[in-house]
């Protein structure tokens, strides 16, 4: 069993995303705990008056709990095993004479509980939940295990603690899956475990699982006001489906909240930059000789590299995405050696030294006498003289718009063949017939 616990800024936002999984028929509330009715004979406003008499009590800003109870994929537990299990935890972390609902959730791959409460008691005062988690939480949750005889979540059976974590965070797919909680899913596992520093560092990690943050556009209401939508990526990278508001989500996401989190992990990542920096290494170290090569050797040392989501991006260059340490730097946090430029001029050259091995006719149509990072950026060659050409003077040098345009095709058509032969002397010819005489 896993036990997580937030404190919500309100009781009503905890209240609110229960109760409307309740009505969309993926949650059903089993009780009531220290309530005057049954919890199917409430409606909305009885539960959350129950809590409101109590917290206006004490002006305290932090007034609610909201734990998840969650159980491996393989346990089959009754309605009945789960609200005794329920009653046992809130009372061993002090919870059981304050009024607590228990809704059990059908929208993921294994069963869980969440449970809602208020810290105010009936005389005023608050419950202290200072690392209530590691001095009342744990001790529960290895009791109930113990008791109930459920699988544990730590020792040797940790793997399957991550199994029931990870049950419930995949790639989205669009249609297959309530969109909603599975954007909450992404969420909650990315924002809580991944070291990013800005928006476009979190979107490199969430596309992964076909999500991303949208502000908008820059003329937009929602970008002047800083707000912030979640939404939905099909196979394809198209926004689909209804976005979702951060500040609606009951851990509130919003840009505030990241800003922030940029600020903590620029700290927390900085340990693990030498560590990717000698992986790049070691990989380019191996002479990848074109893009895909490059990305799948990565991908054996657990680093994603992504590309630039946008032209004005590329001269960062790849995201690189460590899911070892879960850090992630983009190609300008490294150094000037991994930005797009360095990376694919060392790419290039490689494959100019494989054609040349292989003993074959250099590629004209884009290799005339050099690497074609050096031919798009402009550079020179090694004896250090500009390259004779038949141009005009003042068009020797290629402006800094189409080597924008030229790097970013080189960049997002790394699939496609690195001699791009027209297709007239690629298909097979035909035998003419030859009548005898």
């Amino acid at each position: 069993m896993v036990a997580k616990i937030t404190t919500p800024s309100t009781i009503k936002r905890a209240l609110d995303y229960n109760e409307q999984k309740v009505q969309e028929g993926s949650a059903e509330c089993l009780f009531a705990g220290n309530f005057l009715y049954q919890a199917n004979e409430m409606n909305f406003h009885q539960k959350f008056n129950r809590f409101h008499r109590l917290i206006e009590k004490n002006q305290s800003k932090t007034n609610s709990l909201h734990v998840s109870l969650n159980f491996h994929p393989s346990e089959d537990l009754s309605k009945e095993k789960l609200i005794k299990i329920a009653e046992i935890y809130m009372n061993k972390i002090g919870f059981g004479e304050q009024p607590f609902l228990v809704y059990q959730h059908f929208d993921a791959g294994h069963p869980h509980l969440h449970l809602v409460t208020t810290l105010i008691q009936q005389n005023g005062k608050r419950i202290n939940t200072f690392n209530i988690a590691r001095d009342k939480s744990e001790k529960a949750r290895k009791e109930i295990e113990e008791t109930y005889g459920l699988i544990k979540a730590a020792g040797r059976n940790k793997k399957q603690n991550e199994k029931i974590e990870l049950a419930n965070v995949q790639r989205i797919k669009y249609g297959a899956a309530e969109t909603e909680q599975s954007i909450l899913n992404v969420l909650s596992l990315v924002i809580k475990e991944y070291k990013f520093t800005s928006l476009s560092d979190l979107n490199a990690v969430l596309k992964l699982y076909n999500v991303t943050a949208d502000r908008c556009g820059e003329q937009s209401r929602t970008y002047q006001n800083r707000g912030l939508y979640y939404r939905v990526l099909d196979e394809k990278g198209n926004k689909v489906g209804v976005p979702i508001k951060a500040s609606s989500i009951y851990f509130k996401p919003t840009l505030n909240y990241l800003e922030e989190k940029f600020k903590q992990n620029k700290v927390l990542r900085a340990a693990y930059k030498s560590k990717i920096k000698t992986a790049i290494d070691w990989v380019l170290s191996k002479k990848p000789a074109s893009i895909s090569q490059f990305v799948l050797e990565l991908q054996k040392e657990k680093i994603a590299a992504v590309l630039p989501q946008n032209k004005q991006s590329f001269m960062d260059g790849f995201t690189f995405i460590d899911h070892r340490t879960n850090v992630v730097f983009n190609g300008s946090d490294l150094g000037e050696n991994y930005r797009a430029k360095a990376i694919l001029d060392r790419i290039s050259k490689n494959f100019d030294e494989q054609q040349k091995s292989e003993d074959k006719p250099p590629c004209n149509l884009l290799l005339p006498k050099e690497s074609k990072a050096a031919q798009l950026l402009g550079k020179k060659e090694s004896s250090g003289e500009p390259r004779e050409t038949n141009q005009a003077p003042d068009q020797k040098q290629i402006d800094n718009h189409s080597m924008k345009e030229s790097l970013w095709d080189l960049l997002m058509n790394r699939g496609k063949s690195e001699q791009q032969i027209p297709f007239d002397f690629t298909k097979k010819q035909k035998k003419r017939y030859k009548p005898k005489l």
